[in-house]
């Protein structure tokens, strides 16, 4: 069935016919180039350029004129694909407020070429690669070509920010929603990009967690890896073991922000991340910072005797697990098989950090129980890398926030074909202070230094540890802990702007990695992130335009 056809749409004094540079071959041949390429026409006055983009696409060709959304449009999703439509209902939710516009999802029928906005799952694209996608602009149509559900979100964040900033408005403006005309050929440089936050330390509201997976959906994070116990608290319900809320959520860090999810709250976090291309990693720790779960439950405690809760900053002297009673064994099958069974995703990270006073034999035996009930449980092993010298490489994920830590555990790991996730502390702690300048500033922490927006871009995944085979890291993650942090909007102050260093380093080319563009670049995200309520610093080494 073919589309209705639509009166002409008025750009300037009439519209124009455009013709997207760049064919197939080029485009392909680009993904794996030295730079991004930047060719084609200086683009459209007014309307965003393609390459202002956080992340930079790999591949950007500009075209003469560009499309402008009507009240008249609609926003077409492959014929019989969920996961297109799932799509697309999500970009109309998006901007059907700011625009006014009632933009129906219609199905896109085999031959067809309507104009307004057109998702397609599968078929003819330029890029192959996991989570990549091709967005072509004319005056008739956008066009999102993926090969999977990934990457037509991934076409959707880049699409949002090629709109005018208000965009971002939940309520009706008045247009013209412009997006410059060209090509955008797009895949992430790595598989894993991901944000850690720790609600265990102090606990964040459901709604909270999800304007953080807001935040960094913009930006294609797409793995949300939730700390979700640690010494002061337990913030998911485990149906045999209710005392680990009742009394393990029941405080935080100095007695306040206590709290924990149920079930179902944690199910509605894992949907609403999912719908935005971003998969939940659930964190239960151990064998120590364990103090939570302790003061729940006697048996698990070597004596006998379980604790008082714990409200201090700093890790509990009290919060190891009893590492050679069945007991703790037991209650870890309980724990990981619910949680396993909440959780879609394929990862389960099982801790493992500052694991003092335990010999490398004890780490070994421990960490060898627990994989297997991961494993049992259907699952993939997780782990902060001091774990790495005893999970069992081909199986395994390690995350290194330490280097120089362990290099010779990670680097044997990593050659007999374990994968690592990087995330150095002095880079990438979003809860490190900005500045030493302000000491008496309360929030945020400085025992890995502190760190500019410019210290969260400036290194290298590939050179964090000497030796270590480059094909073995999975990604990056920016880690957010929350003992000096209180509430969302300090929260936000401290990730944003530096999570888009970290987004930008897990999806661009390592060979487009340059300060000065990137901060031009992020310069231009101030507005958006204003306009979306996020709570963001307004760094002095970074160029903000007039009205962030």
């Amino acid at each position: 069935m073919k589309a209705r056809a639509k009166p002409p749409r008025r750009l300037g004094s009439r519209r124009t016919k455009v013709t997207v540079l760049g064919v197939v071959v080029a485009v392909t041949a680009s993904l794996s180039a030295a730079t991004p390429s930047l060719g084609g026409p200086s683009g459209t006055p007014g309307a965003v350029p393609l390459a202002k983009v956080v992340p930079l696409p790999a591949e950007v060709r500009t075209a003469q004129g560009s499309f402008a959304l009507g009240p008249d449009d609609a926003i077409y999703a492959t014929d019989g694909s969920a996961d297109a439509r799932a799509a697309a209902a999500f970009l109309a939710g998006l901007l059907r407020k700011p625009t006014g516009y009632d933009l129906p999802v219609r199905t896109l029928r085999a031959g067809a070429e309507p104009e307004g906005i057109v998702l397609a799952l599968g078929g003819a694209n330029s890029v192959t690669r996991t989570e990549g996608y091709q967005l072509d602009v004319t005056s008739r149509a956008v066009t999102i070509r993926a090969d999977d559900r990934a990457g037509l979100l991934n076409g959707i964040a880049t699409l949002r920010q090629l709109f005018p900033v208000k965009v971002e408005r939940q309520q009706r403006m008045p247009g013209p929603w412009r997006v410059q005309a060209g090509r955008i050929a797009d895949a992430p440089r790595y598989a894993y990009r991901g944000a850690m936050l720790d609600v265990a330390r102090h606990f964040l509201p459901v709604a909270n967690v999800k304007k953080y997976i807001d935040a960094i959906a913009r930006y294609k994070i797409n793995y949300l890896h939730l700390h979700l116990t640690d010494d002061q608290g337990w913030r998911i319900e485990i149906k045999e073991r209710p005392k680990l809320t009742e009394v393990g959520g029941s405080s935080g860090v100095g007695g306040m922000m206590g709290g924990s999810y149920t079930q179902e709250e944690y199910r509605e976090l894992v949907r609403y991340a999912w719908a935005r291309g971003v998969t939940v990693v659930p964190e239960i720790e151990g064998p120590n910072h364990s103090h939570a779960a302790l003061a729940s439950y006697d048996e698990l405690n070597c004596d006998g005797t379980a604790p008082e809760p714990y409200t201090g900053w700093i890790q509990s002297e009290e919060g190891a697990l009893c590492l050679d009673d069945p007991d703790t064994y037991e209650f870890l099958d309980v724990v990981i098989g619910e949680l396993a069974d909440l959780t879609p995703g394929p990862y389960l990270h099982i801790g493992g950090d500052e694991a003092a006073g335990r010999t490398q034999e004890e780490l070994d035996g421990y960490f060898e129980k627990v994989e297997k009930l991961v494993e049992k449980h259907g699952k993939k092993v997780f782990g902060w890398q001091e774990s790495a010298g005893s999970l069992t490489p081909s199986g395994s994920m390690t995350e290194v926030w330490a280097p120089g830590l362990n290099d010779g555990q990670m680097i044997s790991a990593a050659e007999a074909g374990g994968k690592v996730v990087m995330a150095p502390a002095s880079h990438t702690y979003l809860d490190m202070k900005y500045t030493a300048e302000l000491p008496e500033y309360p929030v945020g922490n400085s025992w890995a230094g502190t760190s500019t927006v410019e210290k969260s871009y400036d290194w290298k995944p590939e050179e964090q540890i000497a030796g270590l085979p480059a094909n073995a890291i999975a990604g990056v993650e920016a880690t957010m802990w929350t003992e000096t942090v209180f509430g969302i909007n300090q929260l936000e102050n401290l990730a944003f702007p530096r999570l888009l260093s970290v987004a930008e380093i897990g999806w661009a080319k390592a060979s487009a990695h340059d300060w000065d563009t990137f901060k031009r670049r992020l310069a231009a995200q101030g507005p958006r992130l204003r306009e979306a309520r996020v709570n963001y610093y307004l760094s002095p080494d970074v160029p903000w335009p007039m009205g962030s």
